[in-house]
């Protein structure tokens, strides 16, 4: 019988497209993650279809869009219905679970309500929006659990165990997610290969103790990896990352002249660009162990982040906007078990070998969206596709890139021919002046649409009195996006666009107003 594949899937929180050595965009010194890409399968179009925490993580993880799970803010305090991920929803890891793997993960969920929604005094001792997740089937088949809800405290993190101790750490948090992960997969591999220990055990804390199910002979792993740096706060970042970033900073065209000599801007910048570095050399501690372990070979690894950050592009800090910055996320894809399903293994090693590839991962253009992360997953594990997903296996594609056979110019295997994006005024300071008017705040916010080259977007505004307006940029012409056309509603131009995110609308439980008088 074939050895069936293990999945690795490791995403950060706000860490944009650009952040990444091998984007060839921001100046940022990914060394160990951009080896990975050079061996990797590079999706150039990943979008973050609502580029927002807990909508992307529950798209990522159901296959469905967001709204069609409920998900039309972050999990959070204050509002009458906060919005959760219900025990009904079939995630990746249910699906893994039933077909015998071993699940775990760790790290920031921010799919469960908000304690404090139900008591003034949780037995948990949540704050915000923090949330404790217990046993059972909120953790959707996830049997090694070592997670929180919410909470931005990268130097003195917290998290609940499978059994549901609390562990107050003073490491910062990406470091110590990372130490917990290793100890997981060394415990899995002595389990399930018999093995030696390859790891001295780094840590020696009540979570390395905790035991994993029963081993069975053929029992793949899947694990999920969730950083929160480099979401803010940008300053709790270890002095040490800091450093590299001393020198003069180059900045994308998109930032306004008056913040690039703002010091607290550039301040921030070098926060941010310091955390993925810091996320670099905890991704390169994974890899050397995959590699010592020859557990590579056999792994699914993904490498990815929920959505971006502007920081500083178009004047803006932070996500939950339309521009590229905050709906492009890194995803590559690669490990033994992508190269072994792509059938291109030796090709890919020996053009690596030979060096033609070394700085120029394969390309694969296709636009990917939230929801097609978990069927492109189980399609490469060879795992069927439950039917209430709804997005798409993008594997093909993955496929194709590997094979050489599907060029950047598109013409080849490219899958979608569009992405939907969406924005729904969350924050409850931003609902109540709806609330007063009689109007329905999900009426607001706005959708869009993006291709390969385009994006477009009705505008309805986050106040009540906002007038519409509808933008179209040409990302080929204008990568930058400082260039858009801002289009009538009776222009023809936005007729073909309209026609997609109305139906798109009806299909997905979106009371969007289209018409506005």
């Amino acid at each position: 019988a074939m050895q069936r594949k293990n999945l690795l899937y490791i995403f950060a929180d706000q860490w944009r497209y650009h952040a990444l050595g091998a984007a060839h965009e921001d100046t940022v010194f990914t060394p160990c993650m951009d080896s990975f890409a050079a061996e990797s399968v590079c999706c150039t179009n990943a979008i973050s279809t609502y580029p927002l925490c807990s909508p992307h993580r529950a798209a990522l993880l159901t296959g469905k869009y967001p709204l069609s799970c409920g998900m039309w803010t972050n999990c959070k305090t204050g509002l009458d219905i906060s919005p959760c991920l219900a025990p009904q929803e079939t995630l990746i890891s249910d699906v893994l679970k039933k077909n015998g793997y071993d699940t775990a993960y760790i790290g920031k969920w921010h799919l469960d309500s908000s304690d404090l929604n139900y008591s003034a005094h949780p037995a948990s001792a949540c704050s915000g929006w923090d949330a404790y997740t217990p046993a059972g089937c909120r953790r959707h088949g996830f049997d090694f659990w070592y997670s929180y809800g919410a909470m931005d405290e990268h130097l003195s993190p917290h998290y609940w165990t499978t059994d549901g101790a609390r562990c107050d750490i003073r490491t910062w948090s990406p470091e110590h997610e990372t130490d917990v992960l290793l100890s997981y997969l060394e415990r899995w591999r002595t389990a399930h290969t018999g093995q030696a220990a390859q790891l001295a055990q780094a840590t020696s804390s009540a979570h390395t103790a905790q035991p994993l199910p029963t081993a069975q002979a053929d029992t793949p792993f899947c694990a999920f990896l969730s950083w929160n740096p480099p979401h803010p706060p940008y300053d709790q970042v270890p002095e040490r990352y800091l450093k590299q970033y001393a020198g003069k900073l180059n900045f994308r065209q998109n930032v306004p002249e008056a913040m690039r000599c703002d010091e607290s801007y550039q301040k921030k910048m070098r926060e941010y660009y310091a955390a993925i570095s810091g996320l670099d050399e905890q991704f390169g501690r994974i890899m050397s162990f995959l590699e010592k372990t020859g557990l590579k070979d056999n792994t699914l690894i993904v490498l990815s982040a929920d959505h971006g950050d502007c920081m500083g592009s178009h004047g803006l800090y932070g996500k939950n906007v339309w521009y590229e910055e905050s709906i492009r996320i890194p995803l590559y894809v690669g490990g033994g078990a992508m190269m072994s399903f792509a059938g291109g293994g030796a090709d890919i090693q020996s053009r690596t070998s030979a060096g033609v590839r070394l700085h120029m991962p394969l390309i694969c253009p296709a636009l990917i969206e939230s929801c097609d992360h978990m069927p492109t997953l189980l399609d490469i594990l060879g795992i069927p596709i439950p039917d209430c997903v709804e997005g798409t296996s993008a594997a093909p594609a993955l496929a194709a890139a590997c094979c050489g056979t599907d060029f950047p110019d598109g013409k080849a295997n490219t899958g979608k021919s569009h992405a939907f994006l969406c924005m729904l005024p969350g924050m409850p300071e931003l609902i109540e002046p709806f609330k007063k008017e009689g109007l329905d705040s999900k009426c607001f916010g706005w959708r869009g649409i993006r291709t390969k080259d385009k994006t477009y977007v009705i505008d309805n505004g986050t106040e009540p009195h906002t007038k519409q307006r509808r933008f179209l940029y040409d990302n080929v012409q204008d990568p930058y996006q400082m260039h858009p056309i801002e289009l009538s509603a009776s222009d023809p131009r936005c007729e073909p666009y309209d026609k997609l995110l109305k139906a798109w609308c009806r299909g997905h439980k979106d009371f969007f107003l289209f018409e506005r008088n």
